[in-house]
């Protein structure tokens, strides 16, 4: 089963994903919500706005975590899964610009 939780709170985010979540959760807009299903090698996560897709990311072996933005080529290795979120959600331009500044 696939489980959506909406992406616009500080505590969601933290229960999710733990700490270093402060400037992701005040950066991004409201109505972000991320997912995830099982994959042949672990879970893969979804990152949507509404109805869209915008991108997923997963860790690999060597547990970085690579984000995989739709419609883009970029598949950056990031330390951390809040890194790998912002990536995608600010290749498709929804930050919050009074919030990133």
């Amino acid at each position: 089963m696939i489980t959506q939780q909406e992406f616009n709170n500080r505590t969601l985010v933290q229960s999710e994903f733990g700490k270093h979540t402060d400037q992701l959760a005040d950066a991004v807009a409201p109505e972000i919500e991320i997912d995830s299903v099982p994959d042949e090698f672990g879970e893969l996560y979804r990152v949507w706005n509404s109805r869209h897709l915008l991108g997923t990311f997963y860790q690999n072996l060597e547990g970085k975590w690579i984000a995989q933005p739709c419609g883009r080529d970029e598949r950056p290795c990031c330390d951390t899964p809040e890194l790998a979120q912002l990536f995608i959600i600010a290749v498709n331009d929804l930050l919050v610009a009074d919030a990133a500044a």
